[in-house]
């Protein structure tokens, strides 16, 4: 397998101004399936730094109070007593809008003072395009004297509340307000990365290009700007230690990081034009997709990305696309409901009208019948490549706001037949063909350990068991749950179709606020990324 036919080149990356490797080889990736699995792991990482050593982290919300474990630690004490043992500590967060617009300004200055009273730094980061936000979430942990203990961090979990659930679906005990469909305690589901190996150095790099950036923090709003000096908050960034050498080589992963930075004035130091290496990254591997596309998504909205997957699929007769959404949205109300929904309903149409047979979408739901919040962001291509971010699949995450994600390409071939699903010579490859049955063995109520997986790994065979353990579920309820439940969570997705006049306004209201084009304007005339 070449690998330039997956992961993009220095000339495709097309951001010359950054130093971040092309990609990097020798790591190992684990995804940890759940907020509660992240959270524990996190806990035990950063207990173990000492003196000296870094914890850097980026987030669009964190809340300070928020239990990492059933008994705590908090958030705000991990990090605190982290920079209390002399851990350098600094972190970015997104400065937010106001809570009563349902955002986290007052948790993420809380979580700024909480842990800066301990020694650490964390700053309130309003460098975005207007509109925007700060949507990455990394967490990196460096020991300059033992680099074969970095990890860090990278994907969809913010450190706040409603993040930490398992495989049960039951929701975080510490909820955040959402649609009243989802109940007092929302059920969630989401991904995060754990990564050894040279690409900490590569994420190390992300969060010091950030950190380093000679705009101001306020930039973009200057209330705001008065406001923190009226508080004393500190807007100027203290020097970052030097960073340490790339970890060695510890696994069989080869690692794109892929980002998104928005076009804005004053422009970014490390991405003068932005970056969209998100949006190129899935474009190379959607275009090389034969046999099966999986998407986990929260949003998967804009007919531009749908465009991506709908030409995939004309151009390829056996290909399939299943993806994950959440049933409902996570609001409410008549004004910000319509304009969630009419972006979903215009994408899937456009992908079923390009192939109505091999485009299958379903929701999930706990046993008890509750529906699960789905916030993965997640991509699997013919069980040889893999993503895993916080970028969703809509224009916003693409070009406006940013956004980090990891595509993995392992070097080891998964010998259980059909070695070569795509029939393109790649093979399927251990790292995207494990994590696809992973989710689809707690979707589907298999065997977790792998023992039902026979009828899953060939991509024909497994659309069917997909589709019809979600037809069984649907008809149990059509016919007024007779009998036991059928097994499996997934039930096919059936978007609400808005009345013509609610899309008249609801159309253009998605498209400006809530998928907004954050590319320079030339590529929007061109129509690429």
């Amino acid at each position: 397998m070449a690998i330039e036919e997956w992961f993009l080149t220095a000339e495709e990356r097309a951001n010359p101004a950054s130093g971040l490797p092309v990609w990097t080889t020798g790591n190992l990736a684990e995804p940890l399936i759940h907020g509660a699995a992240y959270f524990d792991r996190l806990v035990s990482e950063v207990e173990a730094l000492g003196a000296g050593d870094h914890l850097f982290f980026t987030d669009w919300r964190g809340d300070p109070d928020e239990r990492m474990r059933p008994d705590g630690p908090t958030v705000a004490q991990i990090f605190a007593r982290a920079a209390q043992r002399g851990v350098v500590v600094k972190g970015l967060l997104w400065r937010s809008h106001l809570d009563a617009l349902s955002y986290s300004e007052a948790e993420n200055r809380s979580l700024s003072e909480a842990v800066g009273a301990a020694g650490g730094e964390v700053l309130l980061d309003q460098r975005v395009r207007r509109g925007g936000s700060h949507h990455q979430k990394l967490v990196v942990l460096r020991h300059p004297d033992a680099p074969e203990r970095d990890i860090a961090f990278a994907g969809g979990i913010d450190l706040c509340h409603s993040r930490r659930d398992d495989a049960e679906h039951l929701g975080d005990p510490q909820p955040l307000a959402m649609s009243p469909k989802y109940g007092p305690r929302p059920p969630w589901h989401d991904v995060q990365l754990a990564i050894r190996g040279p690409a900490v150095g590569a994420l190390d790099t992300t969060f010091r290009e950030r950190w380093t950036d000679p705009m101001p923090l306020d930039s973009e709003n200057p209330l705001a700007y008065l406001r923190d000096r009226f508080r004393g908050s500190d807007l100027s960034p203290d020097p970052l230690p030097d960073q340490p050498a790339d970890p060695p080589p510890c696994g069989p992963h080869r690692i794109q990081v892929l980002r998104t930075y928005p076009a804005v004035r004053p422009r970014y130091s490390f991405a003068p034009d932005g970056e969209r290496t998100v949006a190129r990254g899935y474009t190379k591997a959607v275009r090389r997709a034969r046999r099966l596309i999986y998407l986990e998504d929260q949003y998967l909205w804009s007919t531009e990305v749908a465009e991506l997957f709908a030409e995939a699929l004309r151009d390829n007769p056996d290909l399939h696309l299943v993806a994950v959404v959440p049933r409902h949205p996570d609001v409410d109300g008549a004004l910000a409901l319509p304009p969630n929904m009419v972006g979903r309903e215009q994408a899937l149409s456009l992908c079923e009208r390009a192939a109505p047979e091999r485009v299958h979408v379903f929701d999930v739901e706990n046993r008890t019948g509750g529906p699960v919040y789905v916030h993965a962001k997640i991509c699997v291509v013919d069980d040889v490549w893999a993503s895993v971010g916080s970028d969703n699949f809509n224009r916003r995450s693409w070009t406006h706001d940013s956004e980090l994600s990891c595509a993995v390409l392992d070097e080891t071939r998964d010998e259980r037949s059909p070695v070569d699903p795509a029939g393109q010579g790649d093979g399927a490859r251990v790292f995207a063909r494990d994590l696809r049955l992973r989710l689809w063995r707690e979707h589907l109520d298999r065997d977790p350990d792998g023992a039902d997986d026979a009828d899953l790994l060939d991509p024909a065979s497994a659309v069917e068991a997909i589709i019809s353990a979600a037809d069984a579920l649907q008809r149990w309820y059509d016919d007024g749950q007779v009998g036991p439940r059928p097994p499996g969570r997934l039930r096919p997705h059936r978007p609400e179709r808005l009345p013509w006049y609610t899309r008249l306004w609801a159309l253009p209201a998605y498209r400006l606020v809530y998928d907004p084009d954050g590319r320079p304007l030339h590529a929007r005339r061109k129509g690429t990324w």
